[in-house]
C-alpha cells in the first residue's frame, strides 16, 4: 500500500521509524508542521519527523494548513491508500480525511474516549491516573472521536514522568500501528464506536500552567512537575529570580504554623517546601544562567543561596516578570 505519514514531534518520528523499518508498504510522502524558531537564539529548527524523513529520502511537505483546495490537490496527487497521523498538530478537514482509499488513522496516546485532545500524557499523570495506553482510531471530523481499531493499556508508575510514559506508549504504539495497517489492508479491522459519555478532554499545555501554585496539595505539584519534564518546565520565584524545578517528590510532612511556599528545611540533597497540604522535597532545579543541577551541587557551590524561612513567590507574582 501507499502510505502518507503526518506528524511533528519525537513521538511521531518514532512511529515513522516503525513504518520505515517495514518493507511491505511504500511511504510516498511525509507531512509535518513548518520549521519553527526556538531557543534563546531563535534558531530555525526542523521537526524530528522532517529530519528522519529527509534522512530516508522521503518527500516532505510542510503546509501551514490543509484547508486550501491547492494543498488538498497536492495531497491527492500522491494517490495514497492510507494516511497515518501521530501528533501532527494541524486539523484535517473532512475533504482530506476522505482522500485516501482507506481513510486516515491516528495514533493517540490514551485509552479513548478518555483524554481526547492535545496533551493526554501530561493530563493523565497530573490527574493521578493509574493507567494509560494507546488507541489506534479511524479519524473522523470530531476531535479524537473516530471509531477505535485497536487499543492496549499500560500502567502509570508512581514516579512516572512525561518522558518515561511517552517512551512506554511509543513501544506499544509502534506494534499496534503495524497491526492496524495489516487489518485494514486485509479487510479484517474491527471498528468500535467510542462512548461519548465516558470522554474527557486533555487540553493543550500552556506555559503559565508551569508556574507552581504552592497552595495546591504537594501530590498535585509533584505530579505536575513529573508530567511537564519535556514540555513546559515547572517554575517558581525566589525574590526576583525565576527557578525551574526539575525533580521533586511529595511527602506528608506538614507544619501548620508555616507559610505556604516557605522553605522549612534544607538537607544535604533536598529542600523541604510547605504546600497547601503536605510538603514538596526539591531535589533538582535550575537557577538563572545555569543548567539544571542537584540541590547538593548548588549548595556546594553557593551554600547561602537558600535559607530556612525563604518563601517562594505566589502565582500572582508571575505577572511582574
Amino acid at each position: 500500500m501507499k502510505i502518507i505519514f503526518a506528524g511533528t514531534p519525537q513521538f511521531a518520528a518514532d512511529h515513522l521509524a516503525a513504518l520505515l523499518n517495514q518493507t511491505e508498504h511504500e511511504l510516498v510522502a511525509v507531512y509535518t508542521q513548518p520549521d519553527r524558531r526556538s531557543g534563546r537564539g531563535k534558531k530555525t529548527l526542523a521537526s524530528p519527523v522532517k529530519i528522519l524523513a529527509q534522512k530516508n529520502h522521503i518527500p516532505v511537505m510542510q503546509p501551514a494548513s490543509l484547508k486550501s483546495v491547492e494543498q488538498q490537490a497536492e495531497l491527492k496527487s500522491f494517490h495514497a491508500d492510507l494516511m497515518v497521523v501521530a501528533a501532527y498538530g494541524l486539523i484535517l478537514p473532512q475533504a482530506v480525511l476522505d482522500l485516501p482509499r482507506l481513510g486516515c488513522i491516528n495514533i493517540h496516546a490514551s485509552l479513548l474516549p478518555h483524554w481526547r485532545g492535545a496533551a493526554p500524557v501530561e493530563r493523565a499523570i497530573i490527574a493521578g491516573d493509574k493507567e494509560s495506553g494507546i488507541t489506534i482510531m479511524q479519524m473522523a471530523a470530531g476531535l479524537d472521536t473516530g471509531d477505535m481499531l485497536l487499543k492496549k493499556p499500560c500502567s502509570i508508575d508512581p514516579l512516572e514522568t512525561g518522558d518515561s510514559l511517552r517512551k512506554k506508549l511509543t513501544r506499544i504504539g509502534q506494534k499496534l500501528l503495524l497491526q492496524a495497517i495489516v487489518a485494514l489492508k486485509d479487510g479484517t479491522a474491527l471498528h468500535t464506536p467510542q462512548d461519548d459519555n465516558e470522554s474527557s478532554y486533555a487540553k493543550k499545555i500552556e506555559k503559565p500552567e508551569g508556574c507552581i501554585d504552592w497552595q495546591n496539595n504537594a501530590d498535585v505539584i509533584d505530579r505536575t512537575i513529573r508530567a511537564f519534564t519535556s514540555t513546559t518546565a515547572c517554575f517558581t520565584f525566589l525574590q526576583d529570580q525565576r527557578l525551574r524545578i526539575t525533580a521533586a517528590q511529595a511527602c506528608e510532612d506538614h507544619h501548620a504554623d508555616t507559610d505556604i511556599g516557605q522553605i522549612v528545611a534544607i538537607h544535604n540533597d533536598y529542600l523541604s517546601v510547605q504546600c497547601g497540604t503536605g510538603q514538596l522535597r526539591i531535589y533538582e532545579l535550575q537557577i538563572p544562567g545555569s543548567k539544571s543541577m542537584s540541590v547538593s551541587a548548588l549548595l556546594n557551590g553557593r551554600s547561602n543561596f537558600f535559607s530556612v524561612g525563604d518563601c517562594f513567590n505566589p502565582v500572582a507574582s508571575v505577572t511582574n516578570h
